[in-house]
């Protein structure tokens, strides 16, 4: 990808938990390649030893630490290595999307670790603790030294940061890299020659509610029709999801895949792809399969997908959490063939907002406008 503007050598570094598993990981690991593209100085530094996701820059990986143990000491002895780099490479803002749901770690990074740069925070999910810390209302005073806030999702910058007071805030959603549609990966051999609705993500049940999803796909009675359920990914709860799975009269026709590095050639044969997480920030699943051509059925959750789809034009979306509404949702979508080629053809056209070159832009007038 070759983005246009090209503003003088500024120095940047993302500060992850890791590049890998999730949604908000992979978007981090693609603002390392808008931003290269742009021509800024690009690092990167997480705190775990996983990388899954293509990146572009430097690397400092803190993580590899961690093998030989964690004590407080060497927790310690990692963030002093952090500030040094911060130091020694001379950066010019920070870009920091790790959780932050402790008060005084967040005290650490801001009095010590980050102290004297410019310091953007990223909030990627709309839970409030997760992001916000136990103390929100003192947290955000710390929010509000940032050169700014940022927010994956409009309902995130007016319902999460600035109803917890915090100011200088802008919306930028996570991007998708119009790439993935040549990375044309060969299907699982389990999906040969099956008709399936595909699921994706970490498997945490208490937020991306599976047992929701396999009743739902029960109801439906799509599984009747030989119509597959595919539930792709890995986490705590994958063991009891797929024992939850075996007592279902459907069982048969749900097949589980692990965690996939690249998983759009998979994506791109679904007959759709379906969100029932419980809370999400901006999920890029949606982004994701639509930038394939694969329309998708969500709840209307906390947020974000309301954003990204505009219902029964490029998928549907389901205002209630209820399993009827859901069961009749998924069985419309992969019979009612006019619903199916509309949301279908639209699928590309309206996620075009969400490219690297669009996100892209956003980026550089923050960065360049601050620097």
């Amino acid at each position: 990808m070759s983005l246009q503007s090209k503003p003088p050598k500024i120095k940047v570094c993302l500060v992850t938990i890791s590049l890998a598993k999730g949604g908000a990981e992979r978007s981090c690991a693609l603002l390392t390649e808008i931003l290269f593209s742009l021509g800024y100085e690009v690092h990167t530094a997480v705190l775990n030893d996983r990388i899954d996701f293509p990146y572009k820059g430097s690397l400092l990986n803190l993580g590899v630490e961690k093998k030989t143990g964690d004590s407080f000491f060497k927790r310690v002895g990692r963030l002093k290595k952090l500030r040094a780099y911060l130091k020694e490479k001379n950066i010019d803002f920070i870009i920091d999307h790790r959780p932050k749901n402790s008060y005084y770690r967040e005290l650490i990074y801001h009095r010590w670790v980050y102290k004297g740069f410019r310091t953007i925070y990223v909030t990627h999910s709309s839970n409030k603790t997760e992001y916000l810390t136990q103390r929100p209302e003192k947290f955000a005073s710390m929010c509000n030294k940032n050169v700014k806030n940022v927010a994956v999702s409009n309902y995130i910058e007016d319902s999460v940061l600035k109803e917890a007071g915090v100011i200088n805030t802008i919306t930028i959603h996570n991007a998708f890299d119009p790439s993935w549609e040549e990375q044309d990966e060969p299907t699982h051999e389990k999906l040969k020659d099956k008709r399936y609705i595909l699921s994706y993500g970490r498997i945490v049940d208490n937020i991306k509610d599976f047992k929701f999803l396999i009743t739902s796909f029960e109801e439906s009675g799509l599984w009747e029709d030989e119509v597959y359920l595919v539930i792709m990914g890995d986490g705590p709860d994958k063991e009891e999801i797929i024992h939850f799975a075996e007592q279902t009269a459907s069982s048969k026709f749900i097949l589980f895949l692990p965690f996939q590095n690249n998983p759009f050639g998979i994506i791109k044969k679904a007959h759709f792809v379906t969100l029932t997480s419980k809370y999400e920030g901006f999920p890029m699943v949606i982004v994701e399969s639509l930038s394939q051509g694969v329309p998708v059925v969500s709840l209307d959750i906390v947020s974000g997908p309301n954003e990204i789809i505009v219902n029964e034009m490029n998928g549907l979306l389901i205002e209630k959490r209820s399993i009827p509404l859901f069961a009749q949702a998924m069985k419309r979508m992969m019979t009612e063939e006019q619903l199916y080629q509309r949301c279908k053809d639209n699928s590309r056209s309206s996620v075009q907002k969400f490219s690297m070159q669009e996100i892209g832009k956003k980026w550089n007038n923050v960065l360049s406008h601050e620097a």
